[in-house]
């Protein structure tokens, strides 16, 4: 089981560039509901099935990963990021 080939070049997007966004702290709300909607979806499309082995395992992580950008959603970048240098007023 895997992605759909024409989905790939979004996943790769997402995935990369997301999290990349992320650590430079550039659009730090945005990704983070982004990547936190992709992840919930990614543990219920693949995760969901709990009779194989350690997917309810997989799942939880899912989840707890999502809840980490939820939060990261709500309380914005730090002190040391791109929103933060972009947004300074001189």
């Amino acid at each position: 089981m895997g992605v759909p080939g024409f989905l790939l070049p979004l996943t790769i997007l997402l995935e990369f560039g997301g999290g990349l966004a992320i650590l430079l702290g550039f659009l730090t709300r945005t990704t983070a509901l982004f990547t936190a909607g992709f992840t919930l979806l990614t543990a219920l499309i693949f995760h969901s099935n709990f009779a194989e082995g350690v997917n309810s395992l997989m799942f939880m992580k899912n989840l707890t990963i999502a809840g980490g950008f939820l939060l990261l959603a709500l309380t914005g970048p730090g002190a040391f990021s791109l929103d933060r240098l972009l947004n300074k007023k001189w």
